[in-house]
């Protein structure tokens, strides 16, 4: 880690843009250490396992049809930030293309770099593992990834006390329910851009589209909730003790970590998980997982946000 490195790229910032994202992603890495990806050939096989007994499971528990991606790959924290450079520049890009020049008045370059770089850096110290659906990517061949962060996977299983190859697997059916939601509903994507952008459309006006983030909100909570609800059907073993553990970890023990949680954005997605959790668990147990999976049939198939607390009232409307 070399922080005076770091401060000289965020300094160093240039270009037209309102964000410098090379400077931002050499900085964040400069502020963070890389972490060891040394892996044995059995530990490779293990990952390469792991990834398979999920899709199986998943696809048993769900009768859902879908498959993981191409690109799986085992990261360190660097790779991890460069990976999603590109992904943060192309919502922001979103912004800056309705906003014009007038995105960003009055703040400067080097402001706005460096707080990518604070951003980049964190979650790039605490990403376990990601399915990344490649949102607002510019060409749709693009193949969707999945990406297990190493050293954070070790970190956090040595700092939970949990054996860290049953913590590892479970990382791995948590990220493939996420493929298998995304492999079901080839429209998923597209309808999460949409909100998207009509969001930051308006947000670049100076207006608030309520209903649009509404929308984005609730699609969110549904994506965590069935994946939670999945991960406690086709995860082999007792998973209680993970669970709670991961649950404590998403609310950050510190204050320091709270407060990044917060201004992140981090809370709302521990919300999503439960709210999510809480409406697919009392589908399965009115119902069963085939209704539950009703929701990928199509757009008009999701809950809306106020059905998310109401799932009686989301089973009388799909299933009339």
């Amino acid at each position: 880690m070399n922080l005076y490195r770091s401060v000289r790229a965020v300094a160093d910032a240039s270009g037209d843009d309102a964000i410098d994202w090379e400077s931002a992603a050499d900085a964040a890495k400069a502020a963070t250490e890389p972490g060891s990806i040394a892996l044995t050939a059995d530990e490779r096989e293990a990952y390469a396992r792991d990834v398979r007994d999920a899709r199986a499971g998943v696809r048993e528990v769900s009768g859902l049809e879908f498959d993981v991606p191409e690109t799986v790959e085992i990261q360190n924290r660097h790779h991890w930030i460069d990976a999603n450079v590109a992904t943060f520049e192309r919502i922001m890009r979103t912004l800056e293309t309705h906003a014009g020049t007038g995105a960003f008045p009055g703040v400067a370059r080097t402001v706005n770099t460096g707080t990518m770089t604070v951003l980049l850096a964190f979650l790039g110290r605490n990403v376990l593992g990601q399915y990344d659906p490649l949102l607002l990517a510019d060409s749709p061949q693009e193949d969707h990834a999945l990406y297990f962060v190493q050293p954070n996977i070790l970190n956090a299983a040595d700092t939970l006390a949990v054996d860290a190859d049953r913590f590892r697997r479970w990382i791995a059916f948590h990220e493939v329910t996420h493929a298998a939601e995304f492999g079901a509903a080839p429209w998923l994507s597209e309808h999460l851009e949409q909100r998207m952008e009509a969001g930051i459309a308006t947000l670049s006006q100076g207006s608030f589209d309520r209903d649009a983030f509404r929308e984005l909100d609730a699609a969110m909570t549904v994506v965590e909730g069935y994946a939670e609800l999945l991960m406690d059907h086709a995860f082999d073993g007792e998973y209680e003790d993970l669970r709670r553990k991961l649950d404590e970890r998403r609310q950050g023990r510190g204050p320091l970590q709270q407060l990044f949680r917060r201004l992140l954005g981090l809370g709302l997605k521990r919300r999503q998980y439960e709210r999510g959790k809480d409406f697919f668990e009392h589908i399965a147990a009115a119902r069963d997982l085939e209704t539950a999976s009703l929701v990928w049939e199509g757009p008009e198939y999701l809950p809306s946000h106020d059905e998310l607390d109401a799932p009686e009232t989301w089973i009388r409307r799909v299933e009339r």
